[in-house]
């Protein structure tokens, strides 16, 4: 009976589920066994004081909820210091491709146009003439001008008309 220890017995099943034939072997073997004796005793009393410390329930403080909540409401107020930076996170992209699109908008309106206008400026002040003047026909030299002039006029171009 000294070959057969009830120590890995005691470990594997808990001591409520032990059936009534294992609890008499067990009592047959420590009446023998000194070490399976003090190992069957420390699982009954671990068994006991388990049992009693699920029993007592615990109360917290009267001043823990107080603190929990004191705790909470700083960091919620450490978050809301900066309400801006919450709404910079949910739009920053939106609001920054809204303001490179009006970037881009203001170049094409100022820089474009003033290149344009610098190119037409050159062509019209060779002959004198913008082209809106050519076109609505309010110039009184219109006679004078020859079709290639109207055209450069009109289109900028520096090509000769073909005929």
């Amino acid at each position: 009976m000294r070959d057969e220890h009830i120590i890995r017995l005691i470990e594997d099943t808990p001591l409520a589920n032990l059936s009534d034939a294992e609890r008499a072997r067990i009592r047959v073997h420590t009446s023998a066994c000194s070490e399976c004796l003090v190992a069957f005793q420390a699982a009954e009393i671990s068994v006991a004081l388990l049992k009693e410390r699920a029993a007592v329930e615990f109360e917290p403080s009267p001043f823990f909820h107080t603190r929990v909540l004191a705790t909470l409401r700083e960091r919620q107020a450490a978050n809301d210091v900066w309400a801006f930076g919450r709404m910079w996170r949910a739009a920053g992209a939106l609001a920054s491709s809204m303001v490179a699109a009006v970037a881009l908008l203001a170049v094409f309106t100022f820089v474009v146009p003033e290149n344009q206008v610098a190119t037409g400026q050159v062509s019209s002040l060779a002959n004198g003439y913008s082209a809106e003047e050519v076109i609505l026909e309010q110039t009184s030299q219109m006679e004078e001008m020859s079709e290639g002039q109207m055209l450069t006029t009109i289109y900028g171009g520096d090509e000769e008309p073909s005929r």
